[in-house]
């Protein structure tokens, strides 16, 4: 997945934004406040950081090098996926289980607002 191609998808799901408050080089990728995505998307290797399910991480972790504990990041509940190491299919279907996982956390009103209850 390319970095422009990362970017579009992450900007897909509902109420989803980019912004940057930790410098121009670092895209943070938030639904109502909340982040579901991290990556520098000019940085070589591609990578990306997603919340994930502390089970589901460890068992990611597990079968695929190209994951690993967040980075920066609560090592429990983030993965740092390097993007080029991993299939598109299953990439796509992490970020939207962060995007989900992190929809889950907000009140009841604002997850009918995103039709994701």
């Amino acid at each position: 997945m390319t970095p422009e191609r990362l970017r579009a998808f992450c900007l897909e799901f509902n109420a989803s934004v980019e912004e940057f408050p930790f410098g121009p080089e670092t895209s943070v990728f938030k639904v109502l406040g909340k982040m579901f995505a991290l990556t520098a998307l000019d940085a070589r290797p591609l990578t990306v950081n997603l919340k994930c399910d502390p089970d589901e991480a460890i068992r990611l972790r597990e079968t695929h090098t190209a994951i690993v504990p967040g980075w920066h990041m609560s090592k429990r509940h983030w993965n740092t996926v390097t993007v080029s190491g991993v299939p598109d299919r299953l990439l796509r279907e992490m970020i939207e289980d962060s995007y989900d996982l992190v929809v889950a956390g907000l009140p009841k009103a604002e997850r009918l607002s995103l039709d994701r209850p």
